[in-house]
């Protein structure tokens, strides 16, 4: 396993309110368990504010648990953070790049920052460059690029020193869809060449696409765990979205839960969420027992279950809405 952690907790003391005495104790992680193998993409799933960068900095040695072991590519990230740090590479939400510098030049310091000479450093980031495919931007101030190439920059600072595991903290965040899959693809890109990645992220899409395995977090705590496939078969494989009549709701979630072919309903801001297998064939047999019923349709939709209703079933809640 190129990462293990147990029971990792981080706790933080904030300022107390106007009117109480002392420190606020904020509980950010409260106790996760992860693995990860070697070559793997796994991706922390979760809303803004559930615990994600935390962890991943807790195991990056950014910062310390407060409770709780970690080993990272075979070093415990609490005794031997230097051994760690040697080992992996991390590019965190800012990207960590130089805006008035060129590019070449912020690749280059990174690698003498990890111990190179001279001329290493600059071989190394001439490899960089022609495999992130910016060679011809190289030496501009990293302010003129795009996006995506500030992205991709930020990547090969994070791959310098070769690591065996790259940390990557919402990766795509402000980028457009073309650059996300882009980046997409040089993430795969990695796991061909036999580097781990662990990232986080809160799109849904990004998680399910990308990752060979994902842990949902949801207020510091690990809520599912498995591959997107795994995940999604846990909920029934299809959801239909229903909006009904005002007042409609109740006597739908009842009727709908007696049905032998409904597996869960679920009532959620305004809509109700029936999980069926085989929804294309049950779904006349849904919409028949509806209309006998004398309850009016607004509105109907049928889908295969996502990542997001994993969520939904594990924390009450969408993720779109949480995020």
């Amino acid at each position: 396993m190129i990462v293990d952690a147990r029971g990792l907790k981080k706790s933080f003391k904030t300022r107390a309110r106007r009117g109480q005495r002392g420190h606020q104790i904020v509980e950010a992680v409260k106790g996760i368990d992860l693995t990860i193998g070697e070559g793997e993409i796994f991706a922390c799933l979760g809303p803004n504010g559930a615990g994600k960068t935390t962890t991943v900095r807790m195991l990056a040695t950014l910062i310390e648990p407060t409770e709780g072991t970690a080993t990272v590519a075979g070093h415990d990230v609490r005794a031997e953070p230097a051994k760690v740090r040697r080992r992996i590479g991390y590019v965190g939400q800012a990207g960590g790049v130089d805006e008035n510098a060129t590019g070449r030049a912020g690749i280059v310091l990174a690698a003498r920052i990890a111990g190179m000479t001279r001329h290493e450093a600059d071989k190394r980031a001439a490899e960089l460059l022609a495999a992130f495919s910016l060679a011809e931007v190289a030496d501009r101030p990293v302010r003129t690029l795009s996006g995506g190439q500030k992205r991709r920059i930020a990547l090969a600072i994070g791959l310098v020193n070769e690591p065996p595991l790259l940390f990557l903290d919402e990766p795509t965040t402000g980028l457009d869809p073309q650059n996300r899959a882009n980046l997409w693809d040089e993430v795969r890109a990695l796991r061909e060449r036999g580097t781990s990645v662990l990232l986080t992220t809160h799109y849904l899409d990004e998680a399910d696409a990308l990752c060979d395995r994902l842990a949902i977090i949801d207020h510091g705590l690990v809520v599912a765990e498995g591959t997107p496939a795994e995940l999604k078969k846990q909920v029934a494989g299809d959801v239909v979205t229903l909006r009904l009549a005002d007042g409609a709701a109740g006597r739908a979630t009842d009727l709908l839960g007696a049905q032998e072919y409904v597996k869960e309903v679920r009532p959620e801001d305004g809509v109700l969420r029936a999980y069926l297998d085989d929804g294309e064939h049950r779904l006349p047999h849904l919409l028949r027992a509806l209309e006998e019923h004398g309850i009016a349709i607004r509105s109907i939709a049928l889908d295969r279950a996502t990542l997001d209703d994993v969520f939904l079933r594990h924390t009450g809640r969408s993720l779109r809405d949480a995020a």
